[in-house]
């Protein structure tokens, strides 16, 4: 009898592995619990690991050798320990935790991004003796959220800036019209321009033909064109030219207008007396876009404040074009040096 009361004790995970051999039903069930793709595994109210199914050897690294008779804490994350007390106080109480969305480390100390289900084990008395966990990756769908949220707040970014631009582009028309006709000429072909810049900026544009090759002077030239004067070019061009295609398009394009966009709400563009100047130059194996300002307002004010622009230049640089980008903070205006490896503009 008192044999019988410590089988009892047992959790159940225990119990089905001794009776497996002998059990058609219990050698079924650890078959399904070893075919599974997610990580299944137990453990006692001490944290102690009794179980490791195949899923869990190969999301977390460990063999079920390795693992078993060893604490859970192993693949928990240093500053996420508080964790473990926090799940064991609530199976005491006998609650199930669905959709636990946490990072675990990996035998090599890589992190995971993982979903836990989370259920008390109970003997044949009804006690808690025991947890088990269902464990599934969710690397690539927490990749895909982040990559939303930052779509979204490139959306919410963009058409902010759009607001802004259309005020100022309205602005600099005014300057140089003398009737309200000129006046509504020259908005609507700056808004026209402004349009097929931003454009650009998307990575499948408005338009089929944004995919055909093009020059990076004839780029900057499309850029450019909503925020300079016909009449008197605040916004020069000079240097070399080379052919520009594919994803770098996009990316040098969405640069630009962050470039542009920020002189006219904050730098040279902003004032009437203000230039910018854009030399294209090659050294060595990269083409470089010096951006240079004059005559805006002074700078130090912005400098160091990162805002979410910058942060799509800064993706758009180190990961999309493998180049460097450089702020001058100058006193007489921003300077901002841009290089590009000349094989990444064919990419």
């Amino acid at each position: 009898m008192r044999d019988a009361d410590q089988q009892l004790d047992k959790p159940a995970p225990v119990r089905r592995r001794n009776r497996a051999r002998d059990d058609p039903a219990a050698h079924h069930y650890q078959a399904i619990v070893e075919s599974s793709e997610d990580a299944i595994v137990s453990k006692d109210l001490d944290g102690v690991i009794l179980s490791w199914n195949r899923g869990a050897e190969r999301l977390f690294g460990f063999t079920s050798e390795e693992a078993v008779g060893r604490p859970i804490t192993i693949i928990i994350p240093r500053d996420r320990l508080d964790e473990e007390s926090a799940i064991l106080a609530k199976i005491h109480c006998g609650e199930r935790i669905e959709h636990f969305e946490t990072i675990r480390q990996r035998k090599d100390g890589s992190l995971v991004d993982i979903s836990l289900t989370i259920s008390p084990i109970r003997n044949a008395r009804g006690q808690i003796v025991g947890v088990s966990k269902i464990a599934r990756d969710i690397t690539e769908l927490t990749k895909a959220r982040d990559r939303q949220h930052l779509l979204i707040r490139e959306m919410s970014h963009r058409v902010r800036n759009l607001f802004a631009l259309s005020g100022s582009i309205v602005g600099l028309s005014v300057r140089s019209a003398n009737s309200p006709q000129e006046l509504a000429e020259s908005a609507r072909a700056r808004l026209s321009a402004l349009a097929r810049a931003h454009a650009l900026t998307f990575s499948q544009g408005f338009e089929e033909d944004l995919d055909r090759p093009t020059t990076l002077q004839a780029l900057v030239h499309t850029i450019v064109a909503p925020f300079n004067e016909p009449e008197a070019p605040r916004i020069t061009l000079s240097g070399i030219d080379v052919g520009v295609s594919g994803s770098a398009v996009t990316s040098l394009a969405l640069l630009l207008h962050e470039f542009a966009t920020n002189a006219t709400k904050h730098g040279a563009l902003s004032v009437p007396t203000g230039t910018v100047k854009v030399v294209l130059a090659e050294e060595g194996d990269a083409v470089v876009i010096y951006w240079t300002e004059r005559g805006g307002p002074p700078v130090d004010a912005l400098k160091g404040n990162e805002g979410f622009g910058a942060v799509l230049s800064r993706i758009a640089v180190s990961n999309q074009l493998g180049g460097e980008l450089v702020r001058d903070w100058r006193t007489e205006g921003l300077g901002i040096r841009l290089s590009v490896p000349r094989s990444r503009l064919a990419s």
